[in-house]
């Protein structure tokens, strides 16, 4: 059974993260406030060759309703076959195509964010996920251009296509993720189509969030690098706060510790310590903090150090 997005009240999406929003970390902002979540980037071609690994970071926490998959490609026969695999996997609510990845390995197949530089192609790749797939919703991730801003033509491409919404970060792939975002530019976008579009980009606060809103006109949000260290950003937003209380901090990052050791078992305390080293950024005591969860491997003294750090 596919589960509706109900983008008419707006909704808090994680944007997919390569290396951080795997299934733990995407349950946890789930339980605290996100919407939508969707998995890390896959390439359809790891997922043709039915590699274990591809698999694994498909799963998902029986939280996480609704779900989509990102997938990346830019061979048709290859995105179809990607499809017709994905169908066969119960629990997934869409399929995403990534035309934003600006990682130079990516562009250089014509994936990620080469798809703006080919428009017609792009839309090829979208037509042919939307006609082939099973699932509820089709849809795009997207910059302003490539190295241009081309907004309006990107969102009436996409829309054309038949996605049913899209989410647009507010750089070019040449903006990288040093560039300012261009919110107004997604504004644009905005009114050029009809669909949901959600805009992602630097989004840190909740004031940002308001701000963010105001000036592009999307009700929706999507927020990747923004939640990584910060992933109580989402319950912040939800609730309308300028400040989260340490104690809601402390809980949110036991539990996104409790779900690592669940996925990754004995490996989760190692795993783990990269997360704790962005947690504890910029709090008094973190470079002692850092220092002795580098070497802690027990799963209980890990919870100690966690718990008397954040309390």
């Amino acid at each position: 059974m596919s589960y509706e997005i109900d983008f008419s009240q707006g909704i808090l999406a994680l944007a997919p993260l390569a290396g951080f929003t795997d299934l733990p970390f995407r349950s946890v902002v789930k339980q605290f406030g996100a919407d939508l979540t969707f998995s890390e980037m896959i390439s359809a071609n790891a997922l043709k060759y039915h590699s274990a690994k591809t698999f694994d970071m498909i799963k998902k926490s029986p939280l996480e309703i609704p779900y989509i998959v990102q997938i990346a490609g830019s061979d048709i026969d290859v995105i179809k076959e990607a499809v017709l695999i994905l169908n066969d996997i119960e629990g997934i609510d869409g399929i995403d195509l990534n035309c934003g990845c600006p990682v130079p390995k990516v562009v250089s197949q014509e994936s990620g964010s080469s798809l703006l530089l080919n428009l017609p192609k792009m839309q090829k790749i979208i037509e042919t996920i939307k006609i082939h797939s099973n699932k509820r919703y089709t849809s795009a991730k997207v910059r302003l251009g490539f190295n241009a801003k081309i907004p309006e033509e990107i969102a009436k491409a996409c829309e054309d296509a038949g996605v049913d919404f899209m989410s647009i970060h507010g750089r070019t792939r040449a903006g990288a993720y040093k560039a300012e975002v261009d919110y107004e530019a997604i504004a644009r976008a905005k009114q050029s189509v009809k669909i949901p579009v959600i805009a992602n980009g630097d989004i840190t606060s909740y004031e940002k969030a308001l701000h963010v809103k105001e000036i592009t006109g999307c009700n929706s949000l999507m927020i990747g690098r923004g939640a990584v260290g910060n992933p109580w950003i989402f319950y912040q937003i939800k609730n309308q706060l300028l400040h989260v209380e340490k104690s809601k901090i402390l809980e949110i990052v036991l539990e996104h510790y409790n779900g690592m050791l669940e996925f990754y078992g004995q490996r989760g305390v190692s795993i783990f310590r990269k997360h704790l080293h962005t947690y504890s950024k910029g709090l008094q005591g973190a470079s002692d903090f850092r220092n002795r969860i580098n070497l802690v491997t027990d799963e209980t003294i890990m919870r100690e150090e966690i718990t008397t750090f954040f309390s």
